[in-house]
């Protein structure tokens, strides 16, 4: 038995109570036992294990709903000539010039260095959409390795595109099916996959149809979906049909199924996608980055539409994110009163609602019966603090890397702000040397 202790606890229990002052979650292997106030609990279970919040924040974790490992060498790069105007250069200039000169052991560097990010801020499962036609076979079990040697929970997929050829194509292909066998075969509560696809304007309907064969049904599917404008044009002009029209004629959606970004999407796509239960990912950061619009996630939300939120390839700090979703709806909105229930809940009941779906487990509570994942934030009030105005307190106060404590599944990962599962020094300066490898060749 294990008892997190000594802190304010945020249960987000909608059907129990929601703040202790002077709170504590006890449990034991990969469930809460049970929460409660401070003294009962450390009475009850007096030979537990004591993980000491040292008065901060005790609550749920977090979970990223979109994410992209192979982003994670390139914090501070610069690519000699690369001055990019608009998305497709954005692209072509940037991330495929990465993914194309990843190989396999910057694929592991790139995986540890957005795991080791991603838990020290609280997040404690990932939904990753992996490039690196640099070296293809066998990525998403190099990952896998990543994950299960740290401790995160991970819902793996590999980015299908034709935009390299079809030799590429069809090992992207290739390795999706196959990893979607081995998770299958596995049965490993902490692993799972989609079928991943990179965007429609890089996808043929022959390509479509080749990733549909191979995933026979078994999982949902994760892609890109009018990020930009020129996603729309493509579908428009070369297949007449929009997107979302596009997906559905293929048989791409369903209620396993993620679309990032939508940022583009009018009300009859909208309609679709509820209609057939789709998940959206939206990922407002890397938006407004590449200047590519604000996601209309108010009228999903009038919808119905399960919108969950990601950080795609900007940043892994959570909290951050849910911040600039309220900043940039109410911008586009020009109204100063929208964006803030939708924003946390985006954050702390969608993505858990996600998870949930590929991990059979019950996340962002803290309850008897939920995922142990706990995570502890050093922050101490000057106002009142209660689970009435925790939302508040969070998008004004908190900060990812606030962290002191995350717990996964059970096992206590970052302790005092410092990497319990690994020799953080030796990892980073793995890391450093694969960076400057790739960057050295980026601008050979």
């Amino acid at each position: 038995m294990v008892l997190v202790t000594n802190g304010r606890l945020i249960t987000r229990d909608s059907e129990g109570k929601g703040y202790y002052e002077h709170g504590a979650v006890a449990y034991e292997g990969a469930k809460i036992v049970e929460v409660g106030e401070e003294a009962a609990l450390r009475a009850k279970y007096a030979d537990a294990e004591i993980v000491d919040a040292k008065g901060g924040v005790i609550m749920p974790a977090f979970i990223n709903a979109h994410t992209h490992i192979y982003s994670a060498l390139a914090r501070g790069l610069s690519i000699v000539g690369n001055n990019p105007t608009n998305f497709y250069e954005v692209l072509d200039g940037t991330w495929w010039a990465i993914d194309r000169h990843l190989m396999m052991d910057g694929t592991r560097a790139s995986a540890t260095a957005l795991y080791i990010d991603s838990i020290k801020q609280g997040v404690t499962t990932i939904f990753d959409h992996h490039a690196s036609y640099g070296e293809i076979p066998g990525t998403l079990f190099t990952i896998s390795e990543e994950s299960r040697r740290l401790g995160l929970r991970s819902c793996l997929c590999y980015e299908v595109s034709d935009r390299d050829g079809e030799e590429k194509c069809l090992q992207a292909i290739k390795e999706n099916a196959d990893f979607i066998t081995y998770c299958q075969k596995q049965n490993d509560p902490m692993l799972a996959a989609m079928f991943g696809g990179h965007a429609l304007f890089t996808i043929s309907d022959k390509t479509f149809d080749r990733m549909v064969e191979a995933n026979n049904g078994r999982t949902g599917y994760h892609i890109h979906v009018s990020e930009g404008m020129n996603d729309v044009y493509d579908s428009l002009q070369n297949y007449g049909r929009r997107p979302v029209q596009r997906l559905q004629d293929h048989g791409i959606l369903g209620p396993m199924t993620v679309l990032g970004h939508c940022i583009h999407l009018n009300t009859a796509e909208m309609d679709i996608v509820k209609a057939t239960d789709t998940m959206v990912v939206n990922n407002p950061q890397s938006n407004m980055s590449n200047a590519v619009g604000c996601a209309p996630v108010l009228q999903m939300y009038a919808k119905g539409i399960l919108v969950g939120l990601g950080t795609d390839a900007y940043t892994h700090d959570m909290i951050e994110s849910c911040k600039t979703v309220v900043g940039i709806q109410r911008h586009n909105a020009c109204h100063p009163n929208v964006g803030w229930c939708e924003a946390t809940d985006m954050l702390f009941k969608n993505n858990p609602k996600i998870a949930g779906k590929y991990f059979g487990r019950e996340f962002g509570v803290l309850k008897p019966g939920a995922a142990a994942d706990v995570a502890v934030f050093d922050y101490r009030p000057f106002t009142p603090f209660s689970d009435e105005n925790i939302d508040g307190h969070i998008l004004f106060g908190f900060e990812g890397r606030r962290c002191t404590h995350t717990v996964v599944n059970g096992k206590v990962l970052v302790k005092d702000r410092e990497l319990n599962c690994a020799d953080e020094a030796a990892i980073n300066a793995r890391v450093m040397e694969s960076a400057k490898r790739l960057w050295g060749i980026l601008n050979g």
